[in-house]
């Protein structure tokens, strides 16, 4: 790509306890006028990221930012400038929203985002304002029985892989109907590992690849998709086929590999950064590092013994 210039953004996901998001529509006179965005704007030279989005919401919004955390960050390359996105998810703030700049304001479902024009660079925001904080992976030698009633200990709408390689395909089947039926009334949304055609026949509600399955990958399945992955290559191939969101680690040393460091979360906010799309973080992570994911870039944290 020839030298063009570099930009720099903050911008804000404002969402309220209903869970609606809000957009603004650029006015005439900017670039892609009408089209829709998350209201933030330039980081200046010296500024960080959350001085610069607390001041732009301020500008753009009349509101403060009382409290917000990274969501994602993101790279756009335009034909006449190269844009860096970084996003960060706002909770609370003293005010109400207004264009104080004459900007057409809406409060959105994230999963409803698609239906206004959005500017091409959020496709990766709205994927990470519809997936949850927590992804659950069963424990491989759990029983039947452990894991359907360990259901309702689970985080609420978490992402749960059933992920048993143990079993025998007919077995997994029948787990998968099991538990499926109960995640239901209980908002969890199951993923399954094996054969993706299972996802719609079984009424999961996506389907999980691991390193290995991506790699072999030619076209990803019609459906929700996730990818364990371990390194920027994985990563690239990941957002190529499609997948909505990846699985990055292992992050710090774990039970399951004595004696092997993990990346570290100085790797995994440079690889999450870069990545294009929501990273959970994984690996001896529980509860208590769901903060230090957030600080990293992370969509939340992945795992079994945090959960189970």
């Amino acid at each position: 790509m020839t030298d063009v210039p570099r930009i720099r953004v903050a911008c804000g996901a404002l969402q309220r306890p209903d869970g609606e998001v809000l957009i603004a529509q650029r006015p005439p006179g900017k670039i892609a006028a009408g089209e829709w965005e998350f209201p933030g704007g330039k980081i200046e030279p010296g500024e960080g990221a959350r001085d610069a989005l607390v001041r732009e919401l301020s500008e753009e919004l009349g509101v403060r930012v009382t409290v917000a955390r990274p969501l994602i960050a993101l790279r756009h390359d335009y034909s006449d400038r190269l844009v860096e996105l970084d996003v960060w998810k706002i909770t609370a703030w003293d005010g109400d929203p207004h264009g104080r700049e004459g900007q057409a304001l809406a409060w959105c479902r994230p999963d409803q985002l698609q239906t206004y024009p959005l500017l091409g660079a959020d496709g990766p925001i709205v994927q990470a304002l519809c997936l949850p904080e927590h992804y659950v992976f069963t424990p491989a030698d759990a029983s039947a029985s452990d894991i359907v009633d360990g259901l309702d200990g689970l985080p609420i709408e978490a992402l749960l892989r059933l992920r048993l390689p143990g079993v025998s395909d007919r077995a997994y089947r029948e787990l998968a109907s099991r538990v499926i039926a109960r995640a239901a009334p209980l908002r969890l949304r199951v993923l399954l590992d094996r054969e993706p055609g299972w996802v719609t026949e079984l009424g999961a509600w996506g389907w999980h690849a691991s390193g290995r399955t991506l790699r072999a990958l030619q076209k990803a399945p019609d459906c929700p998709r996730m990818a364990s992955v371990h390194d920027d290559a994985e990563l690239a191939l990941a957002r190529a086929l499609g997948f909505d969101g990846a699985v990055l680690g292992s992050v710090l040393p774990t039970r399951s590999h004595p004696g092997v460091d993990g990346m570290g979360w100085d790797r995994f906010a440079s690889l999450a950064r870069g990545a294009g799309l929501p990273v959970y973080a994984i690996g001896g992570l529980d509860l208590k590092t769901l903060g230090d994911a957030f600080a990293a870039y992370a969509q939340g944290i992945a795992g079994i013994t945090a959960y189970w």
